[in-house]
């Protein structure tokens, strides 16, 4: 007669291999689009419809990622939002020109994570229930973050709000982006935003009484920088980083997410409260994974396609 006891710990050990080979061959590669709507812009203005792009960590063997990221061109977006760690690999340059080269002609911004500068590196996974995962400063290899810029400033002509601001009139709304550098590494300056974003509406020229939408960009969605940007009147926030948790409980609930953002909005569309104001805040879970955690598991891989409509829509 079967023990009952060793028949438990066999179906366990059985069904957490089958997790783990499910995670790793499969829901790692079974790329979605997500869709969201935010009700942000003038009433009665045409929709601008964003395509969010994170996380894609690219190596240069993915061919599967780069391909898909490709075929989203059929998605006919107005505009482009990277919010960091297109880098996976220090040869994947080539491999992410390759993939992004397909939206040229369509306008863009972006911020970076520490993983445009620095090459991945091997960890215990299990350090980042610790708390947010620190950098190891000199002992990484650095990527060639020169020629990343070349890339998406240059070639693409897409404009860098790493501590920056900039504005794009698009299909007829004027949108007014802020955004920082890395707030994972510490690199985010939000002491120059409030005096950069003055001068930059201080620019418009528009005459009419409606006011520009303003979109604030980050790597890594610290809460001191959501309230920053929600109190510089954003209305909306985009980001990336916390790769939705990555290995969450069934039904997407995240353990961790690399940061202080609360672990319910590690990914999706949700709303950001500070100071009695508010912003959209969606999250992208990201498109790929360190080399060294090839893994998701109730966490698959996406792209983010956000449509900015007139705040006058009606649901049915």
């Amino acid at each position: 007669m079967t023990h009952p006891v060793r028949t438990a710990a066999v179906a366990s050990i059985a069904l957490a291999a089958a997790a783990a080979v499910y995670a790793v061959a499969i829901e790692r590669r079974a790329y979605r689009v997500r869709t969201e709507l935010m009700p942000v812009l003038s009433p009665g203005a045409e929709p601008v419809r964003i395509l969010h792009l994170s996380d894609l960590h690219l190596a240069p063997w993915q061919r599967d990622r780069i391909d898909w990221l490709r075929g989203l061109t059929a998605l006919k977006p107005d505009l482009i939002i990277t919010t960091g760690d297109l880098m996976g690999h220090r040869d994947a340059l080539p491999a992410l020109t390759e993939a992004l080269m397909p939206f040229d002609g369509v306008p863009g911004v972006f911020v970076h994570g520490s993983n445009d500068y620095f090459a991945p590196q091997l960890k215990n996974p299990f350090r980042y229930f610790a708390g947010p995962s620190k950098g190891d400063g000199d002992a990484v290899e650095r990527l060639d973050i020169d020629a990343l810029e070349r890339l998406l400033a240059d070639r693409l002509g897409w404009r860098s709000l790493n501590n920056d601001v900039a504005q794009l009139d698009v299909n007829g709304s004027t949108l007014d982006f802020v955004g920082v550098n890395d707030a994972h590494r510490g690199w985010d300056r939000l002491d120059a935003l409030p005096a950069l974003l003055d001068a930059l509406r201080e620019q418009d020229d528009d005459d009419s009484d409606d006011p520009a939408v303003t979109i604030g960009v980050t790597h890594a969605p610290y809460r001191r920088v959501l309230d920053t940007f929600t109190t510089q009147g954003a209305d909306a926030i985009f980001a990336g980083h916390t790769h939705g948790g990555q290995v969450c409980l069934p039904g997407g609930r995240a353990l961790v997410t690399n940061c202080d953002l609360p672990a319910e909005q590690a990914r999706g569309l949700s709303l950001w409260y500070h100071a009695h104001r508010a912003a959209y805040l969606n999250v992208s879970a990201g498109l790929g994974h360190s080399i060294y955690a090839p893994v998701r598991f109730a966490c698959p891989p996406e792209a983010v396609v956000v449509t900015l409509v007139g705040d006058d829509i009606g649901y049915a």
